[in-house]
């Protein structure tokens, strides 16, 4: 349990500083794009193209952050199979915390009593979910729920590829969502991987789930990727928490049989509860940038 309590908090550590390096990259991309003129920037719909994407993958803060969140993904993958995923996922989606105290210095975030008493609540939430948790559920599950996880994650990315680009500008808080999802696929899918523990390369290469979490790992970051791009850092953030804690935590308790140790189920279900009104009550009272700020940088938008 103390491992993988650690080995999700270093999951969770990595992908805070991560987001804060990859918004950077962002922002200053956007920066200099506006400042060459008119462009392809942007879609017909408002939100950011392909090839403005990919310059801003190519900042070198973005690249930083993206190794992070690397390390982070083989990091959380660890903590998966070890963790129950409701305790797993939910340490690691405290990256919100990290994320929000780094981007006081980084990014001139504004945090005041409320966004300080949300992060609190999330801390609480963790401790109750630390102490609650008991051993996590068995993965053995039939071959098939491996091929739906595989259809879920491939229209989940797939269509929500689509919308997001369809929606542009308004699409921030759903593309932040639909990471989380897609980063929730990876942690089942670790979870139910045939061939992994013991090692068995032909068992583990005609598993499904195998391409499920690689399909919702890409995609995620992605959709992560766009959502830092459009929207504000706290609120792209929060909506990966809730897409990455809820789905994802559920059906450990449903369908792995992740349970709470014996007269603590009461800890689990306030602490899970409290982790995502924590979250989003990060995102919802916290704010990226002063007014006076956009009024002088309103390029900054899409970062």
């Amino acid at each position: 349990m103390i491992i993988g309590l650690v080995t999700a908090l270093s999951a969770s550590a990595c992908y805070g500083v991560g987001s804060v390096l990859q918004a950077m990259g962002s922002r200053r991309s956007a920066r200099q794009e506006a400042a060459a003129g008119p462009g392809t920037a942007t879609t017909q719909h408002g939100g950011p193209s392909l090839s403005s994407t990919a310059k801003a993958a190519v900042t070198w803060e973005f690249m930083v952050g993206t190794v992070l969140d690397f390390v982070g993904f083989g990091l959380g993958a660890l903590a998966a199979r070890l963790l129950p995923l409701f305790l797993s996922q939910t340490v690691i989606s405290a990256n919100l915390v990290i994320t929000a105290v780094l981007g006081i210095r980084l990014l001139g975030v504004r945090l005041g009593r409320r966004e300080w008493a949300s992060i609190a609540t999330v801390c609480l939430a963790l401790v109750l979910l630390a102490g609650a948790a008991g051993p996590e559920g068995g993965g053995d599950t039939p071959i098939s729920t491996h091929w739906w996880l595989l259809a879920a994650s491939v229209l989940l990315i797939g269509g929500g590829t689509v919308a997001v680009r369809w929606l542009g500008a308004k699409a921030a808080i759903l593309a932040g969502l639909l990471s989380g999802l897609g980063f929730g696929v990876v942690g089942i899918g670790v979870r139910v991987l045939n061939g992994a523990d013991p090692l068995a390369p032909g068992a583990l290469l005609t598993d499904p789930a195998l391409y499920a979490i690689l399909v919702g790992g890409v995609g995620g970051m992605y959709l992560h990727t766009v959502a830092l791009q459009i929207g504000s850092i706290n609120g792209a953030t929060a909506a990966l928490v809730v897409g990455e804690t809820v789905v994802p935590g559920a059906l450990g308790v449903i369908w792995l049989g992740d349970a709470s140790r014996p007269g603590y189920a009461w800890a689990a279900a306030v602490g899970f509860v409290l982790a995502v009104i924590g979250a989003v009550a990060v995102a919802w009272f916290g704010e990226p940038e002063t007014a006076q700020t956009r009024d002088h940088h309103p390029e900054e938008l899409l970062a």
